[in-house]
């Protein structure tokens, strides 16, 4: 993979950031993802930002060498510290992280975020964090989509800014409003997956010598919820 040949997970969040936007890529790693939609004239303008020096040298180096540095910057900072109010940044996208730290990146500086339109997030574990922080935050869900790539399961979404408030079912957050509806066969594949993970994370829980009452709970829970979504295929 590189920036003129994306992976189908990269390639599949580029998909969703709209022509002519001002794109920040946050944790850019060799800055493929906004090298790419530059060489396609995607993008009137961005940002490749990243924490860690290496890939933010890495990123710097691809943009130089396609000669994109009048269409894009590479920036050493902290999340959306790479975003700074003159950059009129009106699409974020974050790929290849866990939904936990994805949440914690979008929390942290919030006033980063006045004026982004479009969120464009790959979480690859913990997809429901990401979902309830985008909906408490008036970010609407417009897409999603999941894909299976290299032995991986990713799912990718698409949230616009909305005035209204956003509410959704704990299935929805769960499983994703527009993937509960879809139920592909990767989506089946996954959730078949998770069941099993689930059903033995319950069994040594209920083989400790303290029952974790709560996680007990919550792990049942989530197998009534996988198992009722998936009883509902093929009706």
């Amino acid at each position: 993979m590189d920036a003129k040949q994306l992976s189908q997970r990269l390639a599949t969040v580029a998909a969703f950031v709209k022509t002519g936007a001002r794109v920040a890529d946050i944790g850019s790693d060799h800055a493929y993802l906004p090298a790419n939609l530059a060489l396609n004239q995607r993008i009137s303008w961005g940002v490749a930002g990243e924490v860690v020096k290496g890939p933010f040298e890495n990123a710097r180096h691809e943009i130089n060498k396609l000669g994109l540095n009048a269409v894009l910057e590479a920036r050493l900072a902290d999340g959306l510290a790479a975003i700074l109010p003159a950059d009129r940044i009106d699409t974020v996208t974050i790929a290849g992280m866990g939904g936990p730290l994805i949440r914690h990146i979008l929390e942290a500086e919030p006033q980063r975020l006045n004026g982004v339109q479009r969120l464009v997030l790959e979480p690859n574990v913990g997809e429901a964090t990401v979902r309830a922080w985008l909906a408490a935050n008036q970010f609407q869900i417009t897409a999603e989509r999941i894909l299976a790539e290299d032995g991986h399961t990713y799912e990718v979404l698409c949230a616009d800014r909305v005035t209204h408030a956003v509410h959704y079912s704990e299935a929805e957050l769960l499983f994703g409003p527009f993937l509960l509806k879809e139920k592909s066969p990767v989506f089946i594949a996954k959730w078949h997956r998770e069941l099993q993970r689930s059903e033995r994370a319950v069994d040594q829980m209920q083989r400790a010598k303290v029952v974790p009452t709560a996680q007990l709970a919550a792990a049942n829970a989530k197998i009534n919820l996988i198992k009722g979504v998936l009883a509902d295929v093929g009706k």
